[in-house]
Order: structure tokens, then C-alpha cells, then sequence
């Protein structure tokens, strides 16, 4: 994980008998290569080119300040040591639905293709975490793939008074917080494991989540972590600037 959770962490376990300042400790990581690489994406996991319905944006202009809002939902890919392909490896298919507001993650499904069916199953995952009678407004914000924009997950959704927003276009940053945690998960939980088998990506991903949910440090909510957050409500404190938000508060002051 980044220096400055990792700092963190340290301190809240180790301070009181090792105290390291936040400087020394990147210094530490940096001499011993400890530093996050970013890994470069391969595979297209985003197939836009379909004639299904699309659905407008509707967050672009919304912050969340409940949880429950806004769920955020991508999918990223995972190499597979595989002798018998032809290169070598092959990729299996993560889908990930996070709480825009906590940064909880509620749903996953590794899968071994890209078919919808696989998304509907990290879908369901996220459902079965909405409290009982839930019957506030929830929004599922994704991009435009023909995963989320087939018949069954649309139903699936609506089905749960659940309105769908995707992306206008192919910018990333029209799903910054989905492809965040994609990030987060791929070089920071799962950075350095090698995976021969489909059956161990499941186990370490798992792992990994349990670790996000419940003990990593978030900067975007005030330190918490996204379980403690999800029990919280009202505007986060962020230790990052935002400039989206600025704008978006702008915006609200001048149509008041």
C-alpha cells in the first residue's frame, strides 16, 4: 500500500516503542524498494461497442454523504501463470461494486470470462449488505460496458428500485472511484503474488478485501476505515484536494 497508509498503520501499533516521523519512514521504504510500481493494463476489460441502452450520468455532479448512495462498480483483470497458454499465462475477471461514500467494498466475483452473468454475481453479493426494507434512493454508477447494460443486470437492478448511471464516454476519470479501488487491489493488496490457478486469485482476493474493509486507512475518509465509515453519515473530512468537488460546490452555491 501507499507510504502514507502504511505510516499510519505503523504508528498506531509500533509508535509508542519506535517512533518513526512520516519523512523517515518513506525514506525507509524507498532505500529497502518497498515503494508501490504501477503495473501497466493489458487486457480490454470495457466493451462499449454493443447496441444495448445506456443510461446518463448522474453522479458527476453529486458527493455522497451517506452510505448506501452511490455504489461504483468496474472490472479489472488478473494474470494466471499458465504453461499451456501461448504466452504463457492467461487472465482471469474481477468485478468490484464499492460504496462511493465508505469505500467499502460490498460486492466481488472472480470470474474466468467477461460475460454478464459473472457481474450479476459480484451484483447480488452487494445486494445481500442493503440493510432490510432499505428504501432510500441508490444510484449504481458504472461505464458503459455490455456487462452492466445487459437485460439482466438492468432488471436486476430495477428490480431493486436501483437506478442506473454510467459514463458519457471512455474517460477513466468518469469512474475514478471504481478504478481507484481496481488500483488499490491489483498494486497495493495483490502486488508481488504470482497466481497458477484460478482457485488461489478467489483466496487472495478475498484476503485482500477482508484487509481493505476492516483495517487499511483510507485518506479519503478522514482516516477511517471503509467499515467504520459505513456506519457514518454527513461530508467526510479528505486529506487530498479535490478539485471535482470544488467545482461541484461551486455550482450548488450559485444555482441557491
Amino acid at each position: 500500500m501507499g507510504s502514507d497508509n502504511l505510516w499510519r498503520m505503523y504508528r498506531e501499533r509500533f509508535a509508542e516503542e519506535y517512533r518513526v516521523g512520516r519523512d523517515v519512514f518513506r525514506d525507509i521504504l524507498h532505500e529497502h524498494g518497498l515503494n508501490v510500481r504501477q503495473r501497466r493494463r493489458v487486457p480490454r476489460t470495457t466493451d462499449s461497442r454493443h447496441n444495448l441502452p445506456t443510461y446518463p450520468n448522474l453522479v458527476k455532479n453529486l458527493i455522497p454523504t451517506r452510505p448506501n448512495q452511490v455504489w461504483v462498480s468496474d472490472i479489472t483483470y488478473v494474470p494466471i501463470e499458465d504453461a499451456t497458454a501461448r504466452l504463457g499465462y492467461r487472465f482471469c475477471f474481477l468485478t468490484l461494486i464499492m460504496d462511493a461514500y465508505s469505500k467499502r467494498v460490498l460486492g466481488r466475483y472472480v470470474a474466468p470470462t467477461l460475460e454478464a452473468e459473472y457481474s450479476i454475481k459480484a451484483l447480488k453479493m452487494a445486494l445481500d449488505t442493503l440493510p432490510d426494507g432499505f428504501a432510500d434512493k441508490l444510484i449504481h454508477h458504472s461505464d458503459r460496458g455490455c456487462q452492466y447494460a445487459s437485460a439482466d443486470y438492468i432488471d436486476k437492478l430495477t428490480k431493486h428500485n436501483i437506478t442506473p448511471s454510467m459514463t458519457e464516454c471512455g474517460n477513466p476519470k468518469d469512474n475514478a472511484m471504481a478504478e481507484r479501488i481496481n488500483n488499490t487491489v491489483k498494486n497495493e493488496l495483490l502486488k508481488g503474488k504470482t497466481f497458477t490457478s484460478m482457485r488461489q486469485v478467489v483466496e487472495a482476493v478475498d484476503v485482500a478485501i477482508e484487509f481493505y474493509n476492516s483495517e487499511r486507512p483510507h485518506s479519503s475518509i478522514d482516516w477511517h476505515t471503509p467499515n467504520q465509515a459505513h456506519g457514518m453519515s454527513g461530508e467526510m473530512k479528505r486529506h487530498w484536494h479535490s478539485w471535482r468537488e470544488d467545482a461541484i460546490r461551486k455550482q450548488q452555491a450559485m444555482a441557491m
